[in-house]
This record gives C-alpha cells, structure tokens and sequence, in this order.
C-alpha cells in the first residue's frame, strides 16, 4: 500500500510539472512565433515602402536605367530631378506616400534600420500591365534577375498580402496612386533558423528539466509519504495485535458455551453466542489476512495450476446451498485454462463471489458463472439477480455496506469483498464491480419471478 501511495505521489506530481512545462515551453515558442512573424511583416512593409518611394513611376520618368538604387538607405549620390546631389540612397518623388512614422506605423521606422541592412531579400517594381519596371536583386545572392522576373510572372496576378512561394515569403503592396505593384521577395531562412533553433533548446530544456523534477520529486516521494506510512504501519500492527488479543477471549466464550450446553442443553441464548462468536471469529480472520496482504513484502507462492478445473470445483460446491434457497447456478466455464498463481488464493476469490451471489439473491433468482480467455488474459465473472445497487464500485470498500440490514441478515462483515480485491491485485490483476442487464437469451432458466432483470456482476481479469 506505501508503494501504491508513492506511486500516486510521483504521478501526481509529475503531472502537474509536465502541465506547467507543457504551458510554459508552448507560451515560449507561440510568443517566439508571433514576434517573428510580425517582425517579418514590418520588415517586408518598410521594403515595400522604400522600394516605391525610389521608383520612377510617372510615364514620362520611367527611365529607371540607372544603377540599382539602395533602399536602405546606403549613402549613394543620385541626381534628382533639380540637379541636386542627394545621398539619403532614396529619389524623391511626389507620390502621395508620406514617410513612416514609429508612432503611427506599428512602431518601424529608423531603429529598424539595422533590420532592413541584413535583410536577405529581392524587389520587384510592375505597372499596371503587369510589366516589370524595375528590378533590384542585389540584396541576395540566391536570385537572379531572372528567376526574380519569373516569381514575378507567378505572383503578379495576386492579390495584395503576403504568402509564400518557392520558398521565399513575399509582400504585395499597391502604389498609393495605384501606379503598379510592388513585390518583395524575402528570404527569411535565418528567421526560421532561428525560430527552429529557440524550439528545440527550450523542448530539449523542458525535457532535461523534467528528468530532473521526477529524479528530485523521487527521491522526496518517501520523505513526504512517511508520515502517512507510518500511520498504515501503526494501523496494520493494531489490527495485528487486536486479532491475536480477540483471539483467546473468543476461544474462551466459545468453550464456556459448550460447557453451558454440555449442562444445561442448548437454548436460543447459548445458540446466539455461538452464532455472534464465529461471527467475529471470522471477522478477525479476514482482518487479519487484510492486514497480511497489505504488506508490501507479501509474496503468494505461485505455480501453474488448471483454474478452469478449480472454478468448476468451487463452482459445484455452491450448487447444493443455491438449490435450497431456490437459485440456480448456470456456469460456462472454458476447459483447459491454466494459470500461473497461488491456486488457493484464487480459489477463495471465487468463494467470496460465490458465497456474495448466493447471500444476496433472491429465491428464483439465477447465478452465471463464467470463466473464458487464455493463459496470459483470464476472465472470471460471476453475476447474480438483484436490485440495482447505487455505486457498486463502492463494493470493495472495508466495512461498506450498501444496506445493512441486509448484510447483517446474511451475516455479511462488509470485508470479504476487499480480500476479493486483494487477492486479485496480488496477482497483477483487476476486479469490478457492475449492474448489468439480464436479457432474456442470456436467462436460459424459467424461474417463477420474472420481474427482476437486473444483475450484479463481479468481473476479475488476471
């Protein structure tokens, strides 16, 4: 049980470590993503910006066969249309665009300066034809003119925006006095590099991060459980040593009973102290082995052994005690399944099942037990007709009683049940506990009481 504790410890904490490195590693990389991609906007959009703004765009200025025009704003001596000597690398040229503004153009503007220097990109000038005007690759060394003018051909039916094409990210963006377009081609390979590069440190620092979490949240796991632990300890020794302590005062009742008996003959007082001293007699038994399997040191000696030829025999032996209750026992037990376990474990499963079905049915009420799979997927289910129980799976819990005026009538503990789960989980395996319809071609017995269609069953897989 301490080990199951530790264990839910440990889940539980990781669970959470992994939610919040899961958030945080995610809240990263989006914030990463979203900074990078409307850095590239703005970049593309200043691009877009000054490329007009130094293109001839008027038709009787069209001559734009001078050298290559920086746009960003390298020093550069051009001649403006007065004959002045302009070094600010761009033509002015009355076009309707103002300047960007950082207050009022999403905060670009000369800062960005450096930005737009080691900008990787190509840009492109057509007028309303369609026709390429200009051309400027000298910004990027992985595109020529032509196969700039060839995107360019691809592109120039698009809409303004931005995409992607043949690997560059591209801005299309009309001239103030609808002249043309201008088309930026931006390769945006270091931006993905670096994105790529900002995931995989902060994935690899989560995962180192976790490893370390669940080492550190390991070795803590028993120092923060040890108090609990101590607790089951100190109430398993009780149980232990309350049993023991039980056991001889009972002993003693009984033999007094007997002696009372050997005297005085039997009477409904003597019969009731014997009645309620086995009863406790068995109480204790089960409290006991509980408290036995429990033990996190606690190892079954196992061995092959036929299971399907041992439910037939507890099976058989439950047939008498049923029929004179008026119940019948249907079985469809598969031959030849055999089991690696503790026979005698297994075989008082069953009996707690069985000996359950039998308490708590009905006279005319039908009992099916089945047992069916293979050597490495067993599945034992017994069921029986009853009323539908509210939380069945509340079944297995010690001293719970779903009515106990019930189960103090058929001289039920509220344990038998929680040994049935012990005795499953002993061998790495699963009980449950559900209300089921009983259909009629699953009822193959005419009993007098048809009403009650409802059953209980109790599903092992081992």
């Amino acid at each position: 049980m301490v080990k199951q504790l530790q264990k839910k410890f440990i889940i539980s904490a990781m669970l959470a470590v992994t939610i919040l490195l899961v958030v945080l590693i995610g809240g990263i990389n989006v914030f990463n993503y979203l900074t990078t991609s409307g850095d590239n906007d703005r970049l593309m959009e200043m691009l877009c910006y000054s490329f007009e703004t130094s293109t001839k765009w008027n038709a009787d200025t069209t001559d734009n066969t001078q050298p290559p025009q920086s746009i960003n704003g390298t020093k550069q001596n051009i001649t403006d249309a007065s004959g002045n000597q302009n070094d600010t690398g761009f033509v002015p040229q009355d076009n309707g665009t103002k300047p960007p503004d950082d207050k009022k153009n999403n905060g670009f503007g000369r800062h960005d300066k450096n930005a737009v220097d080691s900008a990787r990109y190509a840009a492109v000038a057509i007028d309303k034809n369609g026709n390429i005007i200009r051309t400027d690759v000298t910004h990027i060394s992985s595109l020529t003119e032509e196969e700039a003018a060839a995107i360019t051909e691809a592109l120039k039916n698009t809409a303004a925006g931005t995409g992607t094409y043949s690997g560059f990210q591209y801005r299309i963006s009309e001239t103030k006095r609808a002249e043309g377009k201008v088309i930026i081609l931006l390769d945006n390979g270091m931006q993905i590099s670096s994105f790529f590069t900002v995931l995989f440190i902060s994935v690899g620092a989560g995962i180192f991060g976790w490893l370390m979490m669940l080492l550190l949240v390991i070795l803590l796991s028993r120092k923060t459980i040890a108090p609990v632990a101590r607790s089951i300890e100190k109430q398993k020794q009780f149980v232990t040593n309350a049993g023991h302590e039980i056991k001889t005062p009972l002993a003693i009742i009984l033999a007094n009973t007997d002696a009372m008996e050997l005297h005085n003959g039997e009477n409904k007082w003597s019969k009731n102290i014997r009645a309620q001293t086995l009863r406790l007699s068995g109480l204790m038994q089960n409290l006991l082995m509980l408290a036995k399997m429990d033990e996190s040191s606690t190892k079954l000696p196992m061995c092959e052994f036929d299971i399907s030829t041992a439910a037939e025999d507890t099976v058989g032996a439950f047939i008498e005690p049923a029929a004179l209750k008026g119940i019948m026992i249907e079985q469809d037990i598969k031959k030849g399944i055999r089991l690696s376990g503790n026979r005698d474990s297994i075989v008082q499963l069953m009996t707690v099942l069985l000996d359950n079905a039998v308490k708590y049915t009905e006279s005319g009420g039908v009992i099916r037990a089945e047992l069916y799979g293979s050597e490495k997927n067993i599945t034992l289910s017994i069921a029986n007709t009853c009323e539908p129980i509210d939380h069945p799976e509340k079944l297995f819990d010690r001293f719970y009683r779903g009515d106990s005026a019930r189960t103090q009538k058929n001289g039920g503990y509220g344990i038998g049940l929680s040994v049935a789960q012990a005795i499953a989980e002993l061998h790495k395996g699963s009980i449950t506990a559900e209300n089921v319809s009983a259909s009629a071609s699953e009822s193959r017995t005419d009993t007098t009481d048809k009403q009650n269609t409802n059953m209980l069953m109790f599903t092992v897989k081992i």
